[in-house]
Order: C-alpha cells, then structure tokens, then sequence
C-alpha cells in the first residue's frame, strides 16, 4: 500500500507555499525561525522524494534499557545468528520490510553494513503485516561517547515513530526527561514508551510502576502518549509492540502524518512572526505625516510671501531648506505607526525599505524647488495703472485750467470754465476707479498665486512621502501578508485531517482481547486518573 496521491500532493502543496514564504520573508525573520522553517522544508522535500510509503521506527533509549535486546524481539532475529555484532560505535542499526528502502537508510544514514531486510535473513510469522517498516535500533542516548548522543539527536527528527524504552531502574532519569522527552511535547501521536523488563518488577508494584511513568510523562507536558510494559527475556508484551507497529503500518499515515506535523509547526511558527493585524493604509498614513512635513519645510510662510509680493509689487520669496530634525522625526513618527503591529525583523527591514532621513530631505528640498514661486503682477493690474496716471494727470491739467479761468487768469467764454471743472471731477474719479481695480487685481492674484504656491507645495511633499515612505511600506506589508497567507495555507486543514490523524494505538482491553501473549501483569496507561 502507498499514501494516496491526493495527500502526497497535498504535503507537496504545502511544503511548497512553506518555501515560498520562506523565501520572500528572507532575512526578516529570526535566526532560529529561520533554521527552523528551512530545516522542516528540506526535511520534508527529501521525505517526499523518498516516498511516504515507509514507515521509520526507532527504539531509543538509555545505557542498560534493553533496547537491543528487545528491537531483536520485536523483529524476530538475533543479529549474532546472521553474524552481525552488535555495534560498540556511534552507528544505528536497521531492519527493514522492504526491499526498497535503500534511498531512505541513506538518508537516515544507517551505514550499509548495518541493515538487514526481510527478504535476506528475515523469515517470521505476518510479516507481511509490516511490510513497509524501517525499524531503527538507535545507540544509548545517555552514552558516555558524545559521539553517541549526536547520533541520536540526528536521527531523532527523521524517523515518524519513536519507541522510547526505558526500565525500571532508570525511567526517571534526568538526562531523558530534560534532554529529549521535555522538547517533544507536540509529537505525542508520534511517540510511545516501553517499560522494560517488567519481570523483574513484582505483580503488585507494576501498576505503581507505570502509572508512576505515566505520571513523569504528564509532568514533561506529554498527554496520551502510550505507555506498555514488556519484557525482552520473557516476550512479555511483545506481540503488543508488533500490533502496534502493524497498526502504524496499515494506516500508511504516519510518515505522512509526521511530514504534515513537521509542516503545521514550522508554518506556525511563520505565522509568529507575521501577526494578521497591520492596520496600515497608504493615503491616510500620508496625509496624517504631510502636515507636519508642511509645517518644517516653511510650505505656509513662502507662500504668503509670493501672495505678499504680488499684492505689493516687490519682494522675492525663497523656500529655505527643510529642517533636518523635524523631517528625520516625520520618518521616525511613520516607521513607529506602520510598524507598530510588525515584528523586529520586519521593523528592521521596513526601517531599511524606506528612504533615509538625509534622502527624504534631500527629496523634499528638490521637489520644492520645483515649485513656481511667481510674484509677477496681473497683466491687466499694470495696464490699469498706466490708465488710471493718464486719467488722473488729465484731471489734474483740467482742474488746473478751470480753475485758472475762474479765477481770470485764463480767459474762457462761459459756460466752458464750470464744464472744464466737471471733466475734471469726472477724471479724477475715474483715476481713483481705475487704481481701485488695479489693487482689486493685485488682491485677487496674490490670493490665487498663495494658493498656488501652497497646493502645488503640498502636492510635491505628498509625491515624496508616497515615493520616499509610502510605496516601499505598502511593498514590504504586501510581502508580509503573502507570507502569512503562504504560512497559513501551509498549515494543517481540518479537511485534510485525515492524512495527519494520530495514530490509534490499540487499547490494553483492545490488546488483551486479542493477543497471544502471556496473561496481562503490567499496565497501560495513557494518563493519571
């Protein structure tokens, strides 16, 4: 039997958005996320490559356990029948069910001499029932070789069963319960632990015995992990182990079930780093800032200077450089609210994203620049002007001219002298008119080229905080919300629970009911009442 193409394409799927996301979060994320994630992509892309349809088991366990002893048991052979030793080196031994697991002990890396499968020497009752089955007999974790324990903990990750076994002596050993058992809470359904060598332990203590075990276990953080006591010398309790691998055989789900927990706790562990709430919009955001980088560019001041120099006919505004304190807190006032919600990597690379606080003043000093600052007068107001001295000195000659004919100084036959007066006053007013309008101008103007001055101002600062800061936020948050939907596609479904179910290890009353053993003495328990 194989896994069904369906989940295989599944796990392919979503190792695949894994990596992708990966890739795009990059260097924002953590050091130990980012080993983490990328050691679960590579560990299930060769799993897969290998095929789900094995299932690797390994017994681990500590200096006197038995573990030897009983992985012989368990398959049936003693390795010194076929001439082979057991190791005294840092190596880890294998049976195998199938005659295609070579690409797989490789990976392991079980050396070459050190396997044995069921078509060579192998040659036991159902064991077509494990066909499939990579049994791992691993070197004692609590060895006084470093070289041993780095075994273990290499192998350790790879497998999708891990029988630890432990006796009654050493059960509560520190060096188990710290060193591994405590960091592999999360892995239960992928996991179970044999008390050894219960026929040393008398009938009335086993139930204290295991449910003592169970209890350390609890402790650990470990729920529903399966606990049985055996005995390698007496085979007490072995033909519950092989139900149980045979169990884990026939449902075909544990290697994928393994790959699919690897993937569901590294995509999680992404999406800690990319919190769904980044309540960030580019138009508000730059219109909260521009006022403030109006306020220290002056924007206001210069243009009631050019509306000033219209409206008097002098003057030439200048932009004076932008404050370089006030703009460089407008851009930490922007990294605080956009990355308010972001974690420190992704603060880190949208503080690298966004333009620098020299640039930012470089580019709203030369966006200024380009601001027309026109304080020519209206057109039509130096016309006006020119009209209005006319009609004013033609006034002045006709009021002079009348009133020396009233005074007989200038000889004018009546009634000229009173209509040389009256052109006069009409003159005069129409001077007065003509410079009124002049100056209506002049207003009119100053107030549209102020305007001017202000809104083409704001619109060039709005240009640069929407180049400068604006577009390289929105590009790292539309970054930031593929990762997530990446990570969270990646993660595990309830429609595809099925593929990752735990394996359903039989029951004592299950087990009993059933088994061909001897009569039950030990106990097993999944937890403390």
């Amino acid at each position: 039997m194989t896994e069904s193409p369906t989940h295989d394409a599944t796990l392919r799927a979503r190792t695949e958005d894994l990596a992708e996301a990966l890739e795009i979060a990059g260097p924002r994320l953590d050091d130990a996320t980012s080993t983490r994630v990328t050691a679960a992509v590579e560990g299930v892309r060769q799993r897969l490559a290998l095929g789900v349809d094995h299932t690797v088991v390994a017994f681990a366990g500590g200096t006197g356990s038995g573990k030897s002893s009983l992985f012989n048991k368990v398959s049936r052979l003693s390795f010194a029948d076929v001439g082979v030793k057991r190791p005294t080196t840092a190596r880890v031994t294998a049976c195998s069910w199938s005659d295609d697991a070579e690409a797989l002990l490789d990976w392991v890396g079980v050396d070459r001499e050190r396997r044995i499968t069921q078509g060579g020497e192998l040659d036991g009752e159902d064991e077509e029932k494990l066909a499939g089955l990579v049994l791992l007999d691993l070197p004692d974790h609590d060895s006084v070789e470093p070289a041993h324990r780095d075994v273990v903990d290499r192998v350790l990750p790879l497998v999708d069963l891990l029988v630890w076994v432990v006796d009654p002596q050493k059960y509560a050993d520190d060096a188990l319960h710290s060193g591994y058992l405590r960091d592999s809470v999360g892995s239960e359904s992928s996991m179970v632990v044999l008390l050894n060598q219960v026929d040393t332990v008398p009938d009335t203590q086993r139930e204290n015995l295991l449910a003592d075990l169970a209890r350390l276990l609890e402790d650990d953080g470990l729920t529903g992990v399966y606990v049985q006591g055996v005995s390698a010398r007496t085979g007490e309790g072995i033909d519950r182990v092989r139900r149980i691998l045979e169990e884990a055989c026939s449902r075909r789900s544990v290697a994928a079930g393994r790959a699919a927990a690897e993937l569901d706790s590294a995509a999680r562990l992404l999406l800690a780093q990319t919190p769904a709430e980044v309540p960030w919009q580019m138009g508000p955001a730059v219109e909260r800032e521009l006022d403030a980088l109006v306020a220290a560019t002056g924007l206001d001041a210069v243009a009631t200077q050019v509306g000033n120099a219209v409206r008097n006919g002098y003057g030439r505004p200048e932009v004076p450089p932008p404050d370089r304190d006030a703009v460089a807190l407008s851009r930490a006032r922007w990294l605080t609210r956009a990355g308010a919600s972001l974690r420190p990597g992704w603060q880190r690379s949208l503080a690298a994203s966004v333009a620098g606080a020299d640039q930012l003043r470089t580019s709203v000093a030369g966006a200024l620049r380009g601001v027309v600052l026109d304080t020519r007068g209206p057109s039509s107001a130096r016309t006006l002007r020119r009209t209005g001295w006319v009609l004013g000195g033609l006034a002045a000659v006709a009021a002079v001219v009348g009133v020396l004919a009233l005074t007989g100084v200038l000889e004018l036959a009546s009634p000229w002298p009173g209509v040389v007066l009256g052109a006069a006053a009409v003159l005069a007013v129409a001077a007065v008119a003509v410079v009124l309008a002049s100056a209506a101008a002049r207003r009119t103007l100053a107030r549209r080229r102020e305007q001017a001055v202000a809104t083409a101002g704001r619109a060039a600062l709005e240009r640069v905080l929407s180049e400068g800061l604006g577009e390289p936020t929105q590009r790292l948050l539309v970054e930031h919300r593929r990762v997530r939907e990446l990570a969270q596609a990646a993660t595990e479904l309830p429609t595809s629970r099925p593929l990752t179910g735990s394996l359903r290890l039989p029951t004592g009353a299950e087990l009993s009911a059933s088994s061909t053993d001897a009569p039950r003495q030990g106990t097993s328990r999944t937890s403390r009442d």
